[in-house]
Protein backbone atom coordinates (compact mmCIF):
# COMPACT_ATOMS: atom_id res chain seq x y z
CA UNK A 1 0.00 0.00 0.00
CA UNK A 2 1.28 3.47 -0.87
CA UNK A 3 1.15 6.26 1.69
CA UNK A 4 -0.83 8.36 -0.77
CA UNK A 5 -3.58 5.71 -0.56
CA UNK A 6 -3.73 5.90 3.22
CA UNK A 7 -7.00 7.47 4.36
CA UNK A 8 -6.99 10.49 6.64
CA UNK A 9 -8.38 8.44 9.52
CA UNK A 10 -5.80 5.68 9.04
CA UNK A 11 -2.95 8.20 8.93
CA UNK A 12 -4.29 9.80 12.10
CA UNK A 13 -4.45 6.43 13.88
CA UNK A 14 -0.87 5.57 12.89
CA UNK A 15 0.42 8.96 14.04
CA UNK A 16 -1.46 8.40 17.31
CA UNK A 17 0.28 5.01 17.63
CA UNK A 18 3.69 6.63 17.05
CA UNK A 19 3.02 9.16 19.81
CA UNK A 20 1.97 6.36 22.14
CA UNK A 21 5.13 4.40 21.31
CA UNK A 22 7.32 7.37 22.26
CA UNK A 23 5.99 7.19 25.83
CA UNK A 24 8.12 4.09 26.35
CA UNK A 25 11.37 5.73 25.23
CA UNK A 26 13.20 5.33 28.53
CA UNK A 27 12.31 1.77 29.56
CA UNK A 28 11.92 -0.51 26.54
CA UNK A 29 15.58 -1.11 25.59
CA UNK A 30 16.75 -3.46 24.16
CA UNK A 31 13.25 -3.79 22.71
CA UNK A 32 11.79 -1.24 20.29
CA UNK A 33 9.20 1.36 21.21
CA UNK A 34 5.81 0.23 19.88
CA UNK A 35 2.39 1.86 19.94
CA UNK A 36 -0.97 0.42 18.91
CA UNK A 37 -4.47 1.71 18.17
CA UNK A 38 -7.52 -0.51 17.62
CA UNK A 39 -10.14 1.36 15.61
CA UNK A 40 -13.22 0.99 13.48
CA UNK A 41 -13.30 3.74 10.88
CA UNK A 42 -12.54 7.02 12.65
CA UNK A 43 -13.58 5.68 16.05
CA UNK A 44 -10.78 4.65 18.40
CA UNK A 45 -11.72 1.55 20.38
CA UNK A 46 -8.58 1.14 22.46
CA UNK A 47 -4.88 1.99 22.63
CA UNK A 48 -1.71 0.52 24.06
CA UNK A 49 2.05 0.88 24.06
CA UNK A 50 5.07 -1.13 25.16
CA UNK A 51 5.89 0.35 28.56
CA UNK A 52 9.00 -1.59 29.55
CA UNK A 53 11.20 -4.46 28.43
CA UNK A 54 9.64 -7.72 29.59
CA UNK A 55 6.19 -6.16 29.97
CA UNK A 56 3.13 -6.67 27.74
CA UNK A 57 3.55 -5.63 24.13
CA UNK A 58 1.53 -2.77 22.70
CA UNK A 59 -0.84 -5.02 20.74
CA UNK A 60 -1.66 -7.15 23.76
CA UNK A 61 -2.32 -4.10 25.92
CA UNK A 62 -4.65 -2.58 23.32
CA UNK A 63 -6.50 -5.85 22.67
CA UNK A 64 -7.09 -6.50 26.38
CA UNK A 65 -8.61 -3.06 26.66
CA UNK A 66 -10.78 -3.59 23.57
CA UNK A 67 -12.14 -7.00 24.57
CA UNK A 68 -14.91 -8.25 22.27
CA UNK A 69 -15.04 -4.87 20.50
CA UNK A 70 -11.84 -5.82 18.65
CA UNK A 71 -13.65 -8.36 16.46
CA UNK A 72 -13.75 -7.10 12.88
CA UNK A 73 -11.77 -3.95 13.71
CA UNK A 74 -8.45 -2.66 12.33
CA UNK A 75 -5.28 -2.75 14.39
CA UNK A 76 -2.80 0.07 13.70
CA UNK A 77 0.70 -0.64 14.98
CA UNK A 78 4.10 0.99 14.52
CA UNK A 79 6.00 -2.28 14.01
CA UNK A 80 5.30 -5.75 12.64
CA UNK A 81 3.72 -7.90 15.39
CA UNK A 82 6.10 -10.52 16.76
CA UNK A 83 5.56 -14.20 15.95
CA UNK A 84 7.93 -15.85 18.41
CA UNK A 85 8.12 -16.70 22.10
CA UNK A 86 10.47 -14.38 23.98
CA UNK A 87 9.81 -12.99 27.43
CA UNK A 88 6.18 -12.67 26.27
CA UNK A 89 3.98 -14.83 23.97
CA UNK A 90 3.62 -14.02 20.24
CA UNK A 91 1.50 -10.95 19.50
CA UNK A 92 0.27 -12.52 16.26
CA UNK A 93 -1.70 -15.14 18.18
CA UNK A 94 -3.36 -12.47 20.32
CA UNK A 95 -4.32 -10.52 17.17
CA UNK A 96 -5.79 -13.63 15.55
CA UNK A 97 -7.66 -14.70 18.69
CA UNK A 98 -9.18 -11.22 19.04
CA UNK A 99 -10.77 -11.46 15.59
CA UNK A 100 -8.96 -8.46 14.10
CA UNK A 101 -9.84 -8.13 10.40
CA UNK A 102 -7.00 -5.87 9.24
CA UNK A 103 -3.54 -4.85 10.43
CA UNK A 104 -1.86 -1.63 9.29
CA UNK A 105 1.80 -1.31 10.29
CA UNK A 106 4.56 1.21 9.66
CA UNK A 107 7.16 -1.39 8.70
CA UNK A 108 8.45 -4.89 9.26
CA UNK A 109 10.69 -5.87 12.16
CA UNK A 110 14.32 -6.49 11.05
CA UNK A 111 14.90 -8.78 14.04
CA UNK A 112 15.75 -12.18 12.47
CA UNK A 113 13.31 -13.81 14.92
CA UNK A 114 10.48 -11.80 13.31
CA UNK A 115 11.55 -10.36 9.89
CA UNK A 116 8.30 -10.80 7.99
CA UNK A 117 7.16 -13.88 9.89
CA UNK A 118 4.58 -11.88 11.82
CA UNK A 119 2.96 -10.55 8.66
CA UNK A 120 3.03 -14.02 7.07
CA UNK A 121 1.31 -15.58 10.10
CA UNK A 122 -1.44 -12.95 10.07
CA UNK A 123 -2.05 -13.36 6.33
CA UNK A 124 -2.18 -17.13 6.72
CA UNK A 125 -4.97 -16.59 9.25
CA UNK A 126 -6.93 -14.54 6.72
CA UNK A 127 -6.11 -11.11 8.12
CA UNK A 128 -5.50 -8.28 5.66
CA UNK A 129 -2.03 -6.75 6.20
CA UNK A 130 -0.72 -3.40 4.95
CA UNK A 131 2.73 -1.98 5.73
CA UNK A 132 5.34 0.51 4.55
CA UNK A 133 3.52 3.51 6.01
CA UNK A 134 4.98 6.57 7.78
CA UNK A 135 8.34 4.80 7.57
CA UNK A 136 10.59 7.88 8.08
CA UNK A 137 8.79 8.80 11.30
CA UNK A 138 8.85 5.23 12.57
CA UNK A 139 12.54 4.75 11.74
CA UNK A 140 13.55 7.97 13.48
CA UNK A 141 11.60 6.89 16.56
CA UNK A 142 13.35 3.51 16.81
CA UNK A 143 16.69 4.34 15.21
CA UNK A 144 18.67 2.89 18.14
CA UNK A 145 16.88 -0.48 17.96
CA UNK A 146 17.09 -0.55 14.16
CA UNK A 147 20.78 0.41 14.00
CA UNK A 148 21.69 -2.30 16.51
CA UNK A 149 19.76 -4.86 14.44
CA UNK A 150 21.22 -3.63 11.13
CA UNK A 151 24.88 -3.32 12.12
CA UNK A 152 25.03 -6.01 14.84
CA UNK A 153 26.64 -3.57 17.26
CA UNK A 154 25.33 -0.92 19.65
CA UNK A 155 23.77 2.15 18.07
CA UNK A 156 26.25 4.97 18.67
CA UNK A 157 25.69 8.67 19.41
CA UNK A 158 28.63 11.07 19.64
CA UNK A 159 27.79 13.89 22.06
CA UNK A 160 29.72 16.99 23.01
CA UNK A 161 29.30 20.56 24.22
CA UNK A 162 31.33 23.25 22.49
CA UNK A 163 31.71 26.99 22.16
CA UNK A 164 30.52 28.85 19.08
CA UNK A 165 34.11 28.79 17.80
CA UNK A 166 34.31 25.01 18.14
CA UNK A 167 36.25 24.48 21.39
CA UNK A 168 35.37 21.86 23.99
CA UNK A 169 37.76 23.32 26.59
CA UNK A 170 40.13 26.23 27.09
CA UNK A 171 43.81 25.95 26.23
CA UNK A 172 44.36 25.33 29.97
CA UNK A 173 41.93 22.39 29.89
CA UNK A 174 38.95 23.95 31.68
CA UNK A 175 35.63 22.65 30.33
CA UNK A 176 33.11 22.91 33.19
CA UNK A 177 30.83 24.35 32.19
CA UNK A 178 30.67 25.37 28.54
CA UNK A 179 26.96 24.56 28.23
CA UNK A 180 24.14 26.24 30.14
CA UNK A 181 22.18 24.46 32.91
CA UNK A 182 19.38 23.85 30.39
CA UNK A 183 21.86 22.46 27.89
CA UNK A 184 23.37 20.16 30.50
CA UNK A 185 19.92 18.83 31.30
CA UNK A 186 19.48 18.00 27.61
CA UNK A 187 22.73 16.04 27.84
CA UNK A 188 21.36 14.14 30.83
CA UNK A 189 18.23 13.32 28.83
CA UNK A 190 20.47 11.76 26.16
CA UNK A 191 21.94 9.51 28.86
CA UNK A 192 18.47 8.25 29.76
CA UNK A 193 17.89 6.88 26.24
CA UNK A 194 21.21 5.03 25.85
CA UNK A 195 22.18 1.79 27.57
CA UNK A 196 25.81 2.80 28.13
CA UNK A 197 28.04 5.90 28.31
CA UNK A 198 31.65 5.85 27.13
CA UNK A 199 34.60 8.17 27.76
CA UNK A 200 38.34 7.86 27.37
CA UNK A 201 40.79 7.68 30.24
CA UNK A 202 41.81 11.32 29.66
CA UNK A 203 38.27 12.54 30.32
CA UNK A 204 37.87 10.14 33.25
CA UNK A 205 41.06 11.43 34.88
CA UNK A 206 40.55 15.13 34.12
CA UNK A 207 36.85 15.45 34.99
CA UNK A 208 36.32 12.50 37.37
CA UNK A 209 32.71 12.13 36.13
CA UNK A 210 30.06 9.85 37.62
CA UNK A 211 28.56 9.15 34.17
CA UNK A 212 25.25 8.22 35.76
CA UNK A 213 21.58 8.64 34.88
CA UNK A 214 20.63 11.44 37.24
CA UNK A 215 17.10 11.98 35.94
CA UNK A 216 16.15 8.37 36.83
CA UNK A 217 13.68 8.02 33.99
CA UNK A 218 15.07 4.74 32.69
CA UNK A 219 14.41 2.86 35.92
CA UNK A 220 17.82 1.20 35.97
CA UNK A 221 21.47 2.32 36.05
CA UNK A 222 23.39 2.66 32.81
CA UNK A 223 26.61 0.85 32.00
CA UNK A 224 29.71 3.09 32.31
CA UNK A 225 32.51 2.36 29.84
CA UNK A 226 36.10 3.64 30.08
CA UNK A 227 38.70 3.19 27.34
CA UNK A 228 41.90 2.95 29.38
CA UNK A 229 44.70 1.21 27.51
CA UNK A 230 47.20 1.47 30.38
CA UNK A 231 44.72 1.11 33.27
CA UNK A 232 45.35 4.57 34.69
CA UNK A 233 41.83 4.91 36.16
CA UNK A 234 41.86 5.46 39.91
CA UNK A 235 39.96 3.03 42.17
CA UNK A 236 38.83 6.19 44.01
CA UNK A 237 37.09 7.57 40.90
CA UNK A 238 33.60 8.99 41.50
CA UNK A 239 32.02 6.60 39.00
CA UNK A 240 32.42 3.87 41.63
CA UNK A 241 30.24 5.84 44.08
CA UNK A 242 26.98 5.35 42.15
CA UNK A 243 25.15 2.13 41.15
CA UNK A 244 25.73 0.48 37.80
CA UNK A 245 28.19 -1.69 35.94
CA UNK A 246 31.63 -0.30 35.09
CA UNK A 247 33.52 -1.75 32.12
CA UNK A 248 37.16 -0.81 31.59
CA UNK A 249 38.81 -1.71 28.29
CA UNK A 250 42.59 -2.08 28.48
CA UNK A 251 45.42 -3.44 26.39
CA UNK A 252 46.37 -7.04 27.01
CA UNK A 253 49.19 -7.20 29.53
CA UNK A 254 48.23 -4.04 31.43
CA UNK A 255 49.52 -3.72 35.03
CA UNK A 256 48.09 -6.57 37.11
CA UNK A 257 48.06 -4.53 40.34
CA UNK A 258 45.95 -1.83 38.69
CA UNK A 259 43.56 -4.46 37.37
CA UNK A 260 43.09 -6.05 40.78
CA UNK A 261 42.50 -2.65 42.39
CA UNK A 262 39.78 -1.76 39.88
CA UNK A 263 38.16 -5.18 40.12
CA UNK A 264 38.09 -4.80 43.90
CA UNK A 265 35.88 -1.71 43.35
CA UNK A 266 33.50 -3.75 41.19
CA UNK A 267 34.83 -2.92 37.72
CA UNK A 268 35.01 -5.50 34.96
CA UNK A 269 38.35 -5.14 33.17
CA UNK A 270 38.29 -6.37 29.57
CA UNK A 271 41.69 -6.85 27.95
CA UNK A 272 41.95 -6.55 24.16
CA UNK A 273 44.85 -6.84 21.73
CA UNK A 274 43.93 -3.36 20.55
CA UNK A 275 41.53 -1.01 22.30
CA UNK A 276 39.84 0.12 19.11
CA UNK A 277 36.20 0.95 18.28
CA UNK A 278 35.29 -2.24 16.41
CA UNK A 279 36.55 -4.55 19.16
CA UNK A 280 34.94 -2.51 21.93
CA UNK A 281 31.57 -2.35 20.16
CA UNK A 282 31.62 -6.08 19.44
CA UNK A 283 32.23 -6.88 23.11
CA UNK A 284 29.55 -4.44 24.29
CA UNK A 285 27.03 -5.95 21.87
CA UNK A 286 27.82 -9.43 23.18
CA UNK A 287 27.10 -8.11 26.68
CA UNK A 288 23.64 -6.92 25.64
CA UNK A 289 24.39 -3.21 25.19
CA UNK A 290 22.14 -1.99 22.37
CA UNK A 291 22.97 1.73 22.43
CA UNK A 292 26.03 3.76 23.39
CA UNK A 293 26.52 7.47 24.13
CA UNK A 294 30.10 8.64 23.63
CA UNK A 295 30.91 11.74 25.68
CA UNK A 296 34.58 12.27 24.87
CA UNK A 297 37.21 13.22 24.61
CA UNK A 298 38.39 14.45 21.24
CA UNK A 299 40.69 11.51 20.47
CA UNK A 300 38.00 8.98 21.37
CA UNK A 301 35.53 10.77 19.10
CA UNK A 302 38.13 10.82 16.32
CA UNK A 303 38.67 7.06 16.60
CA UNK A 304 34.96 6.36 16.09
CA UNK A 305 34.62 8.96 13.32
CA UNK A 306 37.65 7.66 11.42
CA UNK A 307 36.29 4.10 11.70
CA UNK A 308 32.82 5.29 10.60
CA UNK A 309 31.46 3.51 13.67
CA UNK A 310 28.86 5.99 14.79
CA UNK A 311 25.30 6.72 13.73
CA UNK A 312 24.27 10.05 15.21
CA UNK A 313 25.77 13.27 16.54
CA UNK A 314 24.27 15.39 19.35
CA UNK A 315 25.93 18.77 19.91
CA UNK A 316 25.27 21.53 22.45
CA UNK A 317 26.70 24.76 21.00
CA UNK A 318 27.00 27.50 23.63
CA UNK A 319 26.95 31.21 22.65
CA UNK A 320 30.50 31.87 23.86
CA UNK A 321 33.91 32.32 22.21
CA UNK A 322 36.95 30.64 23.77
CA UNK A 323 39.76 30.97 21.22
CA UNK A 324 43.27 29.66 21.72
CA UNK A 325 45.50 27.89 19.20
CA UNK A 326 45.84 24.86 21.46
CA UNK A 327 42.27 24.75 22.78
CA UNK A 328 40.84 21.38 21.68
CA UNK A 329 37.98 20.82 19.28
CA UNK A 330 35.44 18.00 19.60
CA UNK A 331 37.06 15.63 17.08
CA UNK A 332 40.83 15.17 17.24
CA UNK A 333 42.98 12.73 15.31
CA UNK A 334 44.90 13.47 12.13
CA UNK A 335 41.88 14.92 10.38
CA UNK A 336 41.34 14.96 6.62
CA UNK A 337 43.58 16.58 3.99
CA UNK A 338 40.78 17.66 1.64
CA UNK A 339 37.29 19.04 2.18
CA UNK A 340 36.03 16.55 -0.39
CA UNK A 341 36.82 13.84 2.17
CA UNK A 342 34.71 15.41 4.92
CA UNK A 343 32.18 13.10 6.54
CA UNK A 344 28.76 14.61 6.02
CA UNK A 345 25.73 14.48 8.28
CA UNK A 346 22.11 14.15 7.21
CA UNK A 347 18.67 14.90 8.62
CA UNK A 348 19.94 17.77 10.77
CA UNK A 349 17.59 19.06 13.46
CA UNK A 350 18.05 22.31 15.39
CA UNK A 351 16.67 23.19 18.80
CA UNK A 352 17.22 25.56 21.70
CA UNK A 353 17.70 25.07 25.43
CA UNK A 354 18.31 28.23 27.39
CA UNK A 355 20.78 30.18 25.28
CA UNK A 356 22.34 27.05 23.75
CA UNK A 357 21.83 25.83 20.20
CA UNK A 358 21.21 22.06 20.00
CA UNK A 359 22.18 20.23 16.82
CA UNK A 360 21.49 16.58 16.01
CA UNK A 361 22.14 14.70 12.80
CA UNK A 362 22.82 11.24 11.41
CA UNK A 363 25.88 9.91 9.66
CA UNK A 364 25.29 10.22 5.94
CA UNK A 365 24.00 6.83 4.76
CA UNK A 366 22.74 5.69 8.15
CA UNK A 367 19.04 6.45 7.65
CA UNK A 368 18.95 4.94 4.11
CA UNK A 369 20.50 1.79 5.61
CA UNK A 370 17.77 1.67 8.25
CA UNK A 371 15.00 2.30 5.68
CA UNK A 372 16.36 -0.59 3.60
CA UNK A 373 16.50 -2.87 6.64
CA UNK A 374 12.75 -2.51 7.22
CA UNK A 375 11.68 -2.54 3.57
CA UNK A 376 9.16 -4.99 2.23
CA UNK A 377 6.13 -6.51 3.82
Amino acid sequence: MRETQLSGAARQHLRHALKLAARGRYRTSPNPMVGCVVARGEQVISTGYHRRAGGPHAEVEALRQAGSRARGATLYVTLEPCNHHGRTPPCTEAVIAAGIARVVACHRDPNPAVAGGGFARLRAAGIEVESGLLVPEAVRLNWRFLAAARYRRPAVTLKWAMSLDGRIATAAGESQWISSPAGRRWGLEERETHDAILVGSGTALADDPRLDRRLRRAGRPNVRVILDRRLRLSPAARLFTVPGEVLVYARRGSPADNRRALEARGATVVELEKVEPAAVLADLFDRGVASLLIEGGAEVAAAFVEARLFDRVAVDCAPILIGGRTAPGPVGGAGIPRLADALRLADLRLGRRGGDLLITGFRDGCLPDLYASVGGS
